[in-house]
């Protein structure tokens, strides 16, 4: 009897993450700056992969030919599609190159995948109520509810580590884009519940493509993927299709039951701006985040090391816990996939060539030699006090340290990299290297008069926020 008496109608996290995406007002300056500048890097991040043939043979319509009335945009592209399919072609462009933002916690992730979904819907939400004579949503909603997708997905991830039960993180994708998005299709409390049941009903993708023997592309469009699907989802619930009050809690049935290994799933501080305010801009590499001080710490010895390759008898890196258990990687490396979640990939570049870009992942770079002959050389040891500083909240720290040893007996200096740039305590050194990185990424893609016109645009928040999402969308159609 006591037991029923405990029992809630409804699970509470399906109840509090629907209030705080219906009722929680943000008031964060630095959220919305911040925010700002996550947009402009993913929008760069998603240009930037139109290059890759691998990545745009999975873009367009589900039907070649198909034709959508107030379709959603894919930016750098003429695509006009449905907003499921939308979100999926923005987010696979979005992660393609793992060059967007990061969270990493009990379980890491990319926040900003979440625009996929946010921006379909609210390009396709602008049409909808442009034809009928009502006023489109404006950019600064966008920006509102990218507060709120980062907020979900990383405060889930604080304390529920799907990595450990063989998940992967993309599951939070789904969950936060199909919270926020069930709001921008005019849901209120009870279709975002029971939208926000069925995300997690389908459960998650297992992780075995992120890791060997199975390391493929999939990584890549695996977000796309999670936010299509919140879409779809939020699009049901606001149509009458019914939730689950206890998704996660039914004895036996529920998620935590299944697949949790019976824990019980927490947020562990309220639902406010504290992801956004906190997340990690990948600024300088192309890399799995885990990797990226190594990266900074390799790059840094370069001038020292490069003329000495031949004399080099070994290589310390010095790590945290959770790059041990997901980059620490020996043997043949098979697809880009597989390098760029490579620590000792990664730091071979660093030392051998002095930058890392997407191509030196792609077969023809990872021909060469040297970088296997350095990697042979490497050996990863965990330092304790690294892992709690990546655990505590008031750090965040992501640190990595690279020595070279000599064959004469001599070494470099130990370089220490706690804090990769991008990271909130080097915030303002990043923010020109982000619109650098924006500016470059744009490059590859559009012509001179076009870029100039989305920078002066991009870099104008006052002018970026009351603009309507239609247009600013527009600026991109390639």
């Amino acid at each position: 009897m006591e037991k029923l008496k405990e029992q809630k109608a409804v699970d509470e996290i399906l109840e509090e993450i629907a209030d705080y995406v219906l009722n929680k007002e943000i008031t964060s300056e630095e959220a919305f700056s911040t925010a700002h500048h996550v947009l402009i890097d993913t929008l760069g991040c998603g240009i930037l992969s139109l290059n890759y043939p691998e990545c745009t043979k999975l873009l367009g319509p589900v039907v070649p030919g198909t034709i959508v009335p107030n379709g959603a945009r894919v930016p750098g592209t003429s695509y006009v599609l449905d907003p499921v399919q939308g979100a999926f072609n923005i987010g696979a462009i979005i992660r393609w190159l793992d060059y967007n933002d990061t969270w990493l916690a009990a379980e890491w992730g990319h926040p900003s995948d979440n625009l996929g979904g946010i921006l379909a819907v609210a390009d396709y939400v602008s049409q909808e109520r442009l034809s009928k004579g009502e006023d489109p949503v404006q950019m600064q909603e966008v920006l509102e509810m990218m507060i709120k997708a980062h907020e979900i997905q990383g405060i889930l991830a604080l304390e529920n580590s799907l990595n450990r039960v063989g998940l992967d993180h993309v599951l939070y994708v789904k969950v936060a884009t199909t919270a926020v998005v069930t709001k921008m299709l005019g849901g209120g409390r009870e279709e975002i519940i029971n939208a926000l049941s069925n995300a997690w009903i389908d459960n998650s993708s297992l992780r075995t493509y992120r890791h060997a023997p199975n390391t493929g592309s999939r990584k890549s469009w695996a977000a796309g993927d999670a936010t299509s699907r919140g879409v779809r989802l939020a699009l049901m619930a606001v149509n009458g299709e019914m939730g689950y009050e206890t998704a996660l809690s039914a004895p036996g049935w529920g998620f935590q039951d299944v697949l949790f290994n019976k824990q019980e799933l927490v947020l562990s501080q309220p639902l406010d701006s504290y992801v956004m305010e906190n997340v990690l801009f990948k600024v300088s590499y192309p890399a799995e985040f885990h990797a990226q001080t190594a990266a900074e710490a390799a790059i840094q010895l370069y001038p020292e090391v490069k003329d000495r390759l031949n004399e080099i008898v070994q290589i310390t890196i010095t790590t945290h816990e959770s790059a041990v258990r997901i980059i620490d990687k020996k043997g043949t490396l098979h697809n880009p996939a597989d390098r760029d979640h490579c620590i000792q990939y990664i730091t071979a570049v660093g030392l051998l060539k002095g930058g890392i870009t997407a191509e030196d992942y792609e077969d023809e770079a990872a021909a060469d030699p040297v970088i296997d002959v350095l990697r042979d050389k490497m050996v990863l040891k965990e330092n304790e006090a690294y892992t709690e500083d990546y655990l505590d909240p008031e750090k965040r720290s992501i640190a990595n340290a690279v020595q070279v040893h000599f064959e004469d007996g001599t070494a470099t200096e130990n370089i220490i990299c706690e804090y990769p740039l991008g990271h909130r305590f080097r915030r303002e050194e990043a923010i020109p290297q982000i619109r650098q990185k924006y500016t470059n990424n744009l490059a590859t893609k559009f012509a001179k008069k076009q870029l100039q016109v989305i920078q002066e645009i991009s870099f104008d928040y006052e002018r970026l926020i009351s603009m309507n999402v239609n247009e600013f969308v527009a600026l991109f159609v390639h």
